[in-house]
């Protein structure tokens, strides 16, 4: 009997510790944090240090709620430098209230419901030809596409922003960090 449970113990500690393993490999860092799978985009992309702006500006446009909620959404997010590459004011001026709508335009063509890795992307490039179209939750599209082994999404003016990380998986969906802020044709 007594080495029935210690085969049990041994067990049961193998299955806990691959399961902590595998846990962690699905932990990205992202601006000098951890990213947890188990917790949803905002709770982890206020812990990034390269998301300050756009945390501020997910908060300015009453969007925590939406990216908290239950999704699931592909969000792919711009770092601060991504906010810099912006004209000098862009960004302060679209943080005032009066600008409201126009933050969220923006905020909001950087996400597209559903979950899709970057796997699935790519997929839908290759079947598309060398294009995939993606219907953001603003009501625009973003085209994306390769450039050797970078995802490269393109706005509709035919700005350009390359993922730098993907598969941040979150539990509402998963977050692709992107080095330029994408527009929707405002």
């Amino acid at each position: 009997m007594k080495i029935k449970n210690l085969i049990s113990t041994i067990t049961l500690a193998t299955v806990l510790m691959l399961g902590t393993t595998a846990m962690a490999q699905d932990t990205k860092m992202v601006g000098g944090a951890e990213m947890y799978p188990s917790k949803d985009i905002v709770s982890n992309a206020v812990n990034s240090k390269d998301h300050t702006t756009l945390v501020a500006a997910v908060k300015a446009a009453d969007l925590v709620e939406t990216l908290q909620g239950e999704g699931p959404f592909t969000v792919f997010a711009p770092t601060n430098a991504a906010f810099d590459k912006l004209p000098e004011g862009t960004v302060s001026t679209l943080l005032m209230k009066e600008n409201k709508e126009k933050l969220q335009a923006v905020l909001t063509y950087h996400v597209v419901s559903g979950k899709y890795s970057a796997e699935d992307i790519i997929k839908a490039i290759k079947k598309g030809d060398g294009k995939a179209t993606f219907k953001t939750v603003n009501g625009a599209t973003l085209t994306a596409m390769m450039d050797g082994k970078n995802v490269v999404l393109m706005d509709n003016a035919g700005n350009k922003s390359k993922v730098t990380i993907s598969d941040v998986n979150q539990s509402n969906g998963v977050i692709h960090v992107v080095d330029t802020v994408v527009l929707p044709g405002m």
